[in-house]
Formats: C-alpha cells, structure tokens, sequence
C-alpha cells in the first residue's frame, strides 16, 4: 500500500517545502539546517515532522520573537533547535542580533560546529563574540580552531583585547603550539598588556607547561601586581620540572610576601614534595592544611605525597582518618602500597574495594595484578583475572600487559605468551612488557624467542625493546645474538640513546667482551652514572675486583657522583677481595652519601661484612631499628650465619619469623654450604621445608642423588611449581652421584612436561654427566641438537670428560672451540697437555706447552686454602 504523503512536508531541489497551516509556503536550505543539528540531533525530517504534526508548529507570536529570553530559556538542544526553526520560518534568520543570540546560544550546548556556521554568516561579529569563540573552542579542547578564529579576527582588524589574548593563549597551551604562543606574546607586547594580571598568569602558565620556566620566570618577575592564581601557576610548573626543589622556595616565598596561599596552591605543591621524598616537607604541608582546614579536601594529596616519601604508615593513616573516601582515595592509597613494595597490602587493599563496591576501573586491576606478580602469587592473580573477565576489562591493553607479565613472573612463560597470542592488537608496549617480565622471572631464552616472533609480526622493535632484549642475552649468555641486536640499533640510529648504550655496555661485559663493552662506553659523549655502574657491575660478575675498584676510582676523579647502586656494585668487589677494610671504606662512602637507609644497600653491606668475616657487625646492621627488612635481608644473613660456620644460629624462632611476616625463599647456598658438614643440611631440612630448591642445591653439593630425585618428585606430587633452577640442582645431584637415567630423564622432561627450554648451565650438566660415564657419542649428539649457541662451560665439560678418559682426538677437538672462545685462557692448553702426557704423547705435550709460552699464556700459580 501507498504511504500517504505529508502535505506539511515536502522535499524537492535540496530545499524542504514546509507549509505552515496549508497557506504559504517557506523554503528552508536542508544543508543549512543539517549542519546546525549535527550528528547528534533527530533526523531532518523526523525534526520538522514533530515540529509540524499535530498543529505543533505556529507562528511565533510577535513579542516572543523580540523577547530573546525564549533563546536563553531552551533547557536542551532539541528546543533550541525548534525555537531556530521557528526563527527561520519567521523570517527572523537574516537578523544580526537574532544570529548573534543563536551563536551564543548553540556555544552554550558547547555546539561549537553549529555555532561556527551561524558565526561564519555574520558580515561583522563584535570582538566579544570572537571572544566567545575562541573561549568555546579552547574549552571543547578544538585548540586549533580557536587559534584560527584569532587569526581570523586580525585579519577583519578588529584589536583583540586582555580576554581575546587570554583565551587565544590557553589554545595555544592546549594545542602545545610554543612558536604561536611566542608570536601571541610579542603581540601583548606591542599592546602594552604583558603586565596585566589576566594576561601575565596565561603567559606563566603557558611557558611553565611548555617546559620553558626561564621564559615564564621573566615574565612572573615583570608582573608588578600579582595574585594567588599567577603564583599558583608557577609553583604547578616548578614542581613538575627538573628541579622541582624550587617549588617549595616559591611556595615559602609566596607567603614571605603576604600572599595567603590557597587550596590549589598545596595541591600544585603536591609533585614537587611526591618527586623529591622529601618527608620534612610534607609532615609541614600536613601541619599547614590541618591549621587551614585543608586536610579533608587534600587527603588524596597527602596519601600520595607519605607513600612517595617513604612514610606508607602514615599514609595509611591518612586513608583510614578519611570520612568520605572515593575511588580516587582508593587508588591513591593502592598506588602508594605498589610504590613502597606492600604487594600483600595491594591485594588486601583490592579486596576490601570489592566487598565496599568501590568501583574498580582498570587501574586498579592492573596494580593488583602487578602485586600478584611481585609476590609470585599465581592463585591471586588467576583469582584477578577472573575478576577482570567478569567486568569485560580483561580485553584492554593495559590490563592484558598486566596479565602476561603475572604469569611470566609466576613461572608460567606458555600461559603468558598465550595470553599474547590472544590479542586482537599487540602493540609494542604488550611485546616489550612480556619480553622484560620473562628477563626478570629467569627466563631468558622464552624472552628472546618471543623478540624473534616479534619481529616475524612485523612489528619494528624500539630502544625499550630492545633494551629488554639485550638484558636477555646478557642473562642467556647469547653474545652473538646480542651482536646482532647492536647491529640493528646501529641501522635504526638508536644506538646513540644513552640507555640503551648502557645496555649495550652490560650486556657485552657480562658475556665477558670487555674490549666491545669499553669501545661503546668511550664512544659516548655523556656518560651518567648508570652508563659507569654497568662497567663496574660486568667487572664484579666476572670476578674481576680490581678493574671494577679502578673504574670507580675514574668516577672519582670525574664530576659524577655515585648512586646506590654503585656502592652495591663495590662492595660485591670488597666479597671478592676478601678485604673488609675496603668495605668499611665504601660503608663511610655510603653513609655520606646517604645511601644507607635504601633496603638494598643495607642487604649489600650485611652480605659484605658477614662473608668478610664480621659477622657481629652484619647482625648488627641487620638488627637496626631503622632497617625495614625484607626477604633477601632474611637469607643474606642466614647465608652469612652459614659461611661462618654458625648455622644452627641461622634457625630463626618460628613465632618471630610469622610475626614479621617472613617466609623463607630460595637463595644460593651452593658456596654457603661447608662440604662435609651434614648437620648444617639437617638443620636445614628441619627449618626449611618450604624452600624447595634450597633443599635441592644442597643435596646437588652433598652428593645425595637419590634424595635429590625423591624431593623433586615430592614436588612434582603436591603441585609445587618447579622451575629452571630446581632442573639446574637436582642435574647436578644427579652429575654428583651418577645417576646417568635418572638424568636424562629428568633432562627430558624439563621441556616435554615442564615446557621449560634449557639453559647453557642446564646442558653443562648434562655433557659433565654423559662424560664421567664416557658417553661420548651421546655428548656429540647432544651438542649438535643445541637450540643455543655451546659456551665455553659447555665445551670446558668436555674437555673435562676427555681427560677423564683421555680421550686424545675429541680433546683437540674441544680445545678448537674453547681457543675461540676464550682465547686467553691458559688452562685449556694445560689440560690437552696433561691428556697427551697421560697418553704417553711427550712430544705432543711439550709442542702444547710451547705454544702456550710462545703466545704469552702462562698458568697462574696454584694456591691452597691452608
């Protein structure tokens, strides 16, 4: 059937026919009424329907069009477009004043499109309504169209006054357009109006979030008048600057010259106090808002300033005074628990906001998920994600980043890059998070395999990236691969970024390539302290004290000062040195420089003083009141009771330990563990049966293999999550007591059972293994199946093997490799000799030794520990 048509309505040539009560009829332009309603309002011809059906639609009486309050009084957009219809179908639309009223009408509804269209009609709009716009525009944050308005006004010659330069300046910050802000100020100038209190605040504050303060500084000095808002602009920018120390003399300053500080102004203070830790400062400000009645309104500021100045007792009691807490106060506190390491507190802390119905965004999911992974909690985390699949956040970027980085770091790299597999958009940041968690969790080789499918999804690696990926290779021992990574960095003009030439420099010195490590160092043209650190740090892993003492001499002697993280690097070459004078040294270097009270730096100086022989000063330090002790400060000392042979000392009462929430977890105990003392490894058993792989490694060292298997099938029995350390102990029980099937069982199963990929170290053990029982056939074929490049671990093993059995021809043929590999090693040579004299080869060991002494290698003297 035919729909009847509507005699009101007809469309015809881009024009709508309206007919007002069947007597005239007035063309409105379907265009222009399209454009007034945008997106947003009804159809056009559902509009004019509603606006005609119904005897709806009428003239406009006379006194209603003059009276503008009907414009004024539209309480949504729907009426103010039914009044501008009206006001076309009347015949009012060409009217200045009538299109003025629209203009500022449709702006208030934040319509700036509709606006702008009405606006462009006007053949002379007043400075006020460019005002207007220009305001309108920069508050929709459409910082170019109000940048253009302005223009557009200078080009009509209409002189902008102090509102149009303040409005046209806050675009200009919006929009971060520095070279058109500047052009603004020299315009100001011109005008005479840069001293102006309205115009000067916007200059400030413009310059301050651009990052120029020296330019904001001049003008803030210009000023002859100004008010609370002009200093609380600059105090916002000081202390969001480099140097946000001088946030707080702007603060002091601003009340030595009378003026009376106000709730935004201890806001705006807030990051500077938050970036320096500075506890003083904020117990003041806390002191200051409690005096003014701020401290309701500002707690969340409060929260966040004690968590980042290491106070999170106090900021906890800030929380809990809190009568009206929101979920920003929520997250603040969550936040702040993640920043001091509370990870139990974090997720204590999410549970309370779910039995509250606090609403939980994604943030808060990805703080307790971070939490999960920092306790290697799997059962929490899992619980967390379950939770985030019930909100339908689980799909979010950030939130799955959080997820595979859990898992990485619970031990569970498949279910981790599963996760990975499963999104619909893997960005950079998802590649890069995974492949630094699985670094940080000791799995190195899964992080570089994940680089490689990385660059087979066609995504282009950055410095952070790439960073993360020679982190791996330093830990996997993959120089070659590392090589490569150098290569790319190279190509792509990253490798001058002094972050990642500091990786470059770690990662070649911890593969023991000192030569490359120290070409990339003095390449660089500015060296900071982190650049300096991962020297010393690749001297000390590689045993290496006196290189590592004498670069920091070149510290000295330099303008830089030292961090924490120096100081740790230097007392682990005080370990290796045996030295506790030196030491005692770097304890007075510490303690002035202020590094005492940070937890790894204390840990570092127990370990130093308790392996130097001073055990009574590690107990010492340990027992300080001030000292927040964690878990490694726990096995640090239990290892020092142990070095010095005290270890039923090291057994720590069962009710002190629960009542400061210590738990006991793994740590090396492979050098702490005198051979021969079975009663420290009862003591252990008895005391430590949580620690499984501690249990594992001092089996491994006292020979008890078969012990060693029966932990680890316990383990494998009750769910306790093995990882490539407890294959690395029980192999070596396994290595110790002969036990060839085991072995290679347990070998087997590491990646078919466990999904785990063996390491370097992992195939060490099974070539030391294969050759005590002269497998050698089997050895070959092992180091042929390597995923990984053999190192000179691998190769040493067998070489070992080879003298065991002198086993002349493969010998040589591991000497190849080892030759390569360490070409200044000495003992290599020294073996092959001693397997060709065992063979009765005579002239072949004396042509050994001589080109050893020819090539200027000469075996260090042996000592005795007597």
């Amino acid at each position: 059937m035919r729909r009847k048509r509507n005699p009101l309505l007809l469309h015809c040539g881009g024009y709508l026919h309206v007919n007002i009560q069947c007597k005239s009829t007035i063309l409105l332009p379907i265009n222009h009424l399209q454009t007034l309603m945008g997106k947003h309002a009804l159809p056009l011809r559902r509009l004019f329907h509603a606006l005609t059906a119904n005897h709806k639609f009428s003239f406009l009486p006379s006194d209603a069009i003059e009276n503008y309050p009907n414009l004024s009084s539209c309480k949504d957009l729907y009426s103010l477009l039914q009044v501008h219809a009206r006001l076309i179908v009347s015949g009012r639309q060409e009217d200045h004043s009538t299109n003025t009223h629209l203009v500022k009408s449709y702006l208030s509804f934040k319509k700036c499109d509709s606006a702008r269209f009405l606006f462009d009609s006007l053949p002379n709009p007043s400075v006020r309504l460019y005002n207007s716009m220009i305001r309108a525009h920069a508050s929709v944050k459409n910082h170019q169209g109000a940048i253009q308005l302005y223009h557009c006004m200078l080009g009509k010659h209409l002189e902008p006054d102090k509102y149009t330069f303040t409005f046209v300046l806050k675009a200009c910050t919006g929009a971060l357009e520095f070279k058109e802000g500047v052009l603004v100020h020299r315009d100001i100038v011109l005008r005479g109006l840069e001293c102006d209190v309205f115009i000067g605040t916007a200059l400030v504050d413009m310059y301050c979030k651009m990052g120029d303060l020296q330019l904001a500084r001049e003008v803030f000095d210009k000023m002859p008048k100004k008010d609370v808002i002009t200093w609380n602009a600059m105090i916002l920018g000081l202390s969001q600057s480099v140097n946000p120390k001088e946030a707080l003399g702007f603060f002091w300053n601003m009340q030595l010259c009378g003026m009376e500080p106000d709730l935004i102004s201890i806001v705006n203070l807030v990051p500077a106090v938050s970036s320096l830790g500075d506890i003083d400062a904020c117990r003041s400000i806390h002191g200051y808002v409690i005096r003014r009645g701020f401290d309701a309104v500002v707690s969340n500021g409060l929260i966040d300033m004690y968590s980042k100045c290491g106070d999170i007792d106090m900021a906890s009691h800030v929380f809990k005074q809190m009568q009206d807490r929101d979920d920003i106060s929520w997250r603040t506190m969550m936040a702040g628990y993640a920043h001091n390491e509370c990870f139990f507190e974090v997720l204590d802390l999410f549970d309370s906001m779910k039995r509250e119905n606090v609403r939980l965004n994604y943030i808060s999911v990805v703080n307790a998920l971070s939490a999960a992974a920092e306790m290697r909690d799997l059962r929490r985390g899992q619980e967390i994600q379950d939770y985030a699949r019930q909100q339908r956040i689980d799909s979010d970027v950030f939130v799955a980043t959080a997820m595979m980085t859990m898992y990485a770091k619970c031990g569970e790299p498949e279910a981790a890059k599963s996760l990975l597999r499963e999104l619909k958009v893997r960005d950079l940041v998802a590649w890069s998070a995974i492949i630094a968690a699985l670094v940080q969790s000791g799995h190195p080789e899964d992080a570089l395999s994940l680089f490689r499918d990385m660059q087979n999804d066609c995504l282009k690696a950055n410095n952070v990236t790439v960073m993360s990926s020679l982190s791996a290779c330093a830990e996997a021992q993959s120089p070659r691969l590392g090589k490569s990574l150098h290569c790319y960095a190279v190509k792509t003009h990253i490798d001058s970024d002094i972050s990642l030439a500091t990786a470059l420099v770690s990662m070649y010195a911890k593969c023991g390539f000192f030569a490359c490590a120290l070409t990339i160092f003095n390449r660089m043209p500015c060296k900071d302290i982190v650049l300096w650190n991962a020297l010393i740090n690749g001297y000390t892993q590689n045993g290496d004290p006196y290189h590592a003492m004498e670069i920091f001499q070149k510290v000295q002697s330099s303008e830089i000062c030292p961090d924490s993280g120096t100081m740790v690097a230097l007392l682990s070459a005080c370990v290796l040195l045996d030295d506790q004078n030196q030491g005692s040294c770097i304890h007075g270097k510490i303690i002035k420089y202020g590094f005492e009270s940070e937890c790894h730096v204390k840990n570092a100086l127990i370990d130093m003083y308790a392996k130097c022989g001073s055990l009574s000063t590690a107990k010492l330090l340990f027992n300080g009141t001030d000292f927040k002790k964690d878990e490694v400060s726990w096995n640090v000392l239990i290892a020092g009771y142990v070095h010095n042979g005290q270890a039923k000392e090291a057994v720590i009462p069962g009710s002190f330990r629960h009542r400061n929430s210590y738990r006991p977890e793994e740590f090396e105990v492979v050098g702490a563990f005198p051979k021969g003392k079975t009663k420290v490894l009862r003591w252990f058993q008895r005391v430590f049966l949580g620690s499984w792989n501690v249990m594992l490694t001092g089996y491994a060292v006292h020979g008890q293999g078969r012990r060693a298997i029966q932990l680890f099938s316990l383990m494998q029995k009750i769910h306790v999550s093995v990882d490539s350390l407890s294959f690395l102990s029980v192999l070596s029980a396994c290595r110790h007591a002969g036990l060839i099937d085991e072995g290679r069982t347990i070998f087997d199963s590491m990646h078919k059972k466990h999904h785990l990929e063996p390491g370097l170290e992992h195939y060490t053990c099974m070539v030391d293994l294969l050759g005590r029982a002269g497998l050698f056939d089997e050895i070959l074929h092992l180091i042929e199946a390597m995923p990984l490049e053999p190192d000179a671990r691998v190769w040493g093993s067998l070489l070992g093997a080879c003298k065991m059995h002198s086993n002349v021809l493969l010998a040589e043929y591991a000497l190849d490799h080892l030759v390569k590999l360490e070409p200044k090693n000495p003992i290599h040579h020294v073996v092959l000799s001693n397997i060709y004299a065992k063979s009765a080869r005579w002239g072949d060991a004396g042509e050994t030794r001589s080109k050893m002494i020819k090539s200027g290698l000469r075996k260090s003297p042996g000592w005795s520990w007597v």
